[in-house]
C-alpha cells in the first residue's frame, strides 16, 4: 500500500520550512521513526521522521526547497522494512530493489530533537488487487533508480553522505561553503569536527554550496563575490530586528557593577561545583540577580499591547539567554529562574547552551521569555546598545569585566568592574524605573551572599 508522508505541524505560527538535508534515497528501505529530511524553520532545525516503515518509491522535495506544512515529502510502499513484500497487490512492476539486508542504511541524525507535536498528515491510496505474479528470479541490486548523467559536475545530495559528520557539522559546512570531502578529519574514528571545517575555511579550501548556489564566475563589477541563500534563521532575525527598531523607541542605560567579591566567591566555590559536574561561571549569578530584581519591578517584566490599550504584567520570570551559534543568535528561555537556586541555574544553563549549539532543541524552548540577557563579555567588548527582543520590553547586555581604579572610602583600589547595558522600551518603561531596576541588579551582584541565600 502506498502512503504519502507529509510535513507535520511543527508549532504555532510556523507555516513552512527550508529543506536542509535529505537522509534517504529512492529505493531505500526505511523503518518507522527514521529521519527523512531536516527542515529549518524560523528558529529551530527539526528532523521529520517516517511515520511508517517501507520502501521509498518517490522523493518529492529537493535540498534548498521551501515547503509548506502538509506538503508531501516522500511516498513509501508500506511494509518493506518489517514484513515480506506482498506480491498480491501491486499495480506496476517496479525497478528491482535490493533485499532488505543489503539496502543502504541511513543513519538518523545524531543531535536533532523531535518536535513535541509531530503528527504526520497522511493520505492513503487504495490499490486494487490483481492476480498473484510468479516469483521473480533474484537480480543484482540496483544502486540507484535514476540514470547517471555523464560528466556531471554538480554535487548531488548524497555526494558527501559517506563523510563521517553529524547534522550540525554538515549544516555548518553548507553555510560556509565547504565541501566536506575536502576537509581533513581529526575527530574520533575519522569524524569531521567543527574545528576541521573552520580550519578548511581559514585555509582557503575550495568552496561549494550544497543548495546549488555557486560563487565561481560571479562579480559585482569591482571584483569576485560569493552569493548564497540567506538561511531562514537569519531571515527571521532580520525581520525581528527590523520590527524592534521601527516599533520600539529604545533607550539604553549604562552602568558598572563591582563584582570583586562575587568573583572571589565563584573561584572559592568552583571546585565544589565541579565535583558535582557543574561548571560555575558568573552567568548563573547574573541570571539570579536579574530574576530577583524583576520580581520587585514588574513593569520591566511586562509587555505592551497598544492595539488593546493594555499592559500585560507577567507573573512568571523566564529569562531568555542569547546563545551565539553557527546558525545565528538563538535565545532559549530559562523558565522560572526566580525559583531556582544557583546550582540548578548553572546546571540548566550549561545543558541549554550545549543543546542549542548541538541543535538539540525544539521551537517551544525558544518561547515564553519575559526578559533577555546577552553576554557580550564572553567574546569581548564593554558597552553596547542591545536591541529589545520584542514582545519583551527590556534586555541586559553584559560586557567583559576588567580591573579598574575605584575610590573606596579614602583610598583608590583596583576593583573588578562589570559593564552593564540595559536597553528598554520607552513606551512603557520610564528612565527612573529602568535606573531603579538596574540599581537593584547591581546591588545583588555586589553583595552575592544575598543571591546564595535567595530561594
Amino acid at each position: 500500500m502506498s502512503l504519502e508522508i507529509k510535513v507535520p505541524v511543527l508549532g504555532e505560527g510556523i507555516d513552512s520550512g527550508d529543506v536542509l538535508e535529505i537522509f534517504v534515497n529512492e529505493g531505500d528501505v526505511i523503518e518507522q521513526e527514521q529521519g527523512l529530511v531536516e527542515l529549518e524553520t524560523d528558529k529551530a532545525t527539526v528532523t521529520v521522521p517516517a511515520t511508517v516503515g517501507g520502501t521509498v518509491t518517490k522523493i518529492h522535495v529537493s535540498e534548498g526547497d521551501s515547503i509548506d506544512i502538509g506538503a508531501v515529502i516522500v511516498t513509501v510502499e508500506e511494509g518493506g522494512s518489517s514484513a515480506p513484500a506482498d506480491t498480491s497487490a501491486v499495480e506496476t512492476t517496479p525497478a528491482p530493489q535490493p533485499p532488505a539486508d543489503s539496502s543502504p542504511s541511513v543513519e538518523p541524525p545524531e543531535t536533532s530533537k523531535p518536535v513535541e507535536t509531530v503528527e504526520s498528515v497522511e493520505s492513503v491510496e487504495s490499490l486494487k488487487p490483481v492476480e498473484p505474479r510468479k516469483p521473480v528470479e533474484p537480480v543484482a541490486p540496483v544502486a540507484a533508480v535514476t540514470p547517471e548523467l555523464p560528466n556531471a559536475e554538480m554535487p548531488t545530495p548524497t555526494d558527501q553522505s559517506d563523510v563521517a559528520a553529524g547534522p550540525a557539522i554538515r549544516r555548518l559546512a553548507r553555510e560556509v561553503g565547504i565541501d566536506l570531502r575536502q576537509v581533513a578529519a581529526t575527530g574520533e574514528h575519522g569524524r569531521v569536527t567543527r574545528e576541521d571545517v573552520m580550519q578548511a575555511v581559514r585555509g582557503g579550501a575550495s568552496r561549494s554550496s550544497a543548495n546549488g548556489d555557486q560563487a565561481s564566475g560571479e562579480s559585482d563589477g569591482f571584483g569576485p563575490v560569493r552569493t548564497e541563500k540567506m538561511p531562514k534563521i537569519r531571515q527571521t532575525i532580520a525581520r525581528k530586528m527590523h520590527e524592534s527598531w521601527t516599533a520600539v523607541p529604545r533607550v539604553t542605560n549604562f552602568d558598572d557593577a563591582d563584582v570583586t567579591d562575587l568573583e572571589a566567591i565563584r573561584k572559592n566555590s568552583k571546585t565544589d561545583y565541579a565535583a558535582r559536574d557543574i561548571k560555575l561561571t558568573t552567568m548563573p549569578f547574573i541570571i539570579k540577580a536579574v530574576a530577583m530584581a524583576l520580581k520587585s519591578h514588574p513593569v520591566i517584566n511586562a509587555s505592551v499591547d497598544l492595539d488593546a490599550g493594555k499592559i500585560v504584567y507577567k507573573e512568571y520570570v523566564n529569562i531568555g539567554i542569547a546563545v551565539d551559534t553557527d546558525r545565528g543568535l538563538v535565545v532559549p528561555a530559562l523558565r522560572n529562574a526566580d525559583q531556582l537556586p544557583i546550582p540548578d541555574i548553572a546546571r540548566q544553563l550549561s545543558d541549554m547552551a550545549d543543546n542549542v549549539r548541538d541543535n538539540n532543541f525544539s521551537i517551544d524552548d525558544l518561547r515564553g521569555g519575559t526578559f533577555t540577557i546577552s553576554n557580550l563579555g564572553a567574546i569581548g567588548g564593554t558597552y553596547s546598545t542591545p536591541i529589545v527582543n520584542t514582545p519583551e520590553t527590556a534586555i541586559l547586555l553584559i560586557g567583559r569585566s576588567r580591573q579598574m581604579p575605584v575610590v573606596v572610602g579614602d583610598e583608590i583600589r583596583s576593583r573588578l568592574m562589570m559593564p552593564l547595558s540595559l536597553s528598554y522600551d520607552h513606551r512603557l518603561i520610564d528612565g527612573g524605573a529602568a535606573a531603579r531596576f538596574l540599581n537593584e541588579v547591581i546591588g545583588y551582584l555586589e553583595t552575592p551572599g544575598r543571591l546564595l541565600l535567595a530561594l
